[in-house]
């Protein structure tokens, strides 16, 4: 019976993640509109150039695997103030709201929910 349980309680913690509960959303293969401009803020504040094309770490690092630990709260303040101890400048110029998009865009990513480039189903 015991066994029974554990295999119940292991079965349940090892459901990924609620649909309703990630930052983006999946459709067919595209992304939903914020998750798209999270896309378009990567490539627009030159994120690759550290941290490498695919988000998997250059000088800066691997950011597909920095979002599997980091909470949004961290995410956000890390790219608002920077880490100037690990030679990240501060991005806090983007703004909340890109912000945002970027970490939907990146978590996708770290969750293994879509490719590096991405369509959106909303435009």
């Amino acid at each position: 019976m015991k066994r029974v349980i554990l295999s119940v309680i292991l079965a349940c913690l090892a459901q990924p993640v609620l649909a309703g509960d990630a930052p983006y959303t999946v459709k067919d293969g595209l992304v939903d509109g914020k998750t798209y401009k999270g896309f378009q803020t990567w490539r627009s504040a030159a994120c690759e150039r550290c941290h490498g094309p695919n988000q998997e770490g250059m000088v800066g690092p691997s950011l597909v695997e920095s979002l599997k630990k980091l909470t949004k709260e961290e995410f956000v303040t890390t790219v608002t103030n920077g880490r100037a101890e690990k030679g990240m400048p501060p991005h806090g110029f983007l703004g909340g709201e890109k912000i945002d998009m970027l970490y939907s865009y990146l978590k996708g990513r770290s969750d293994g929910a879509f490719a590096t480039k991405v369509k959106s189903f909303e435009e």
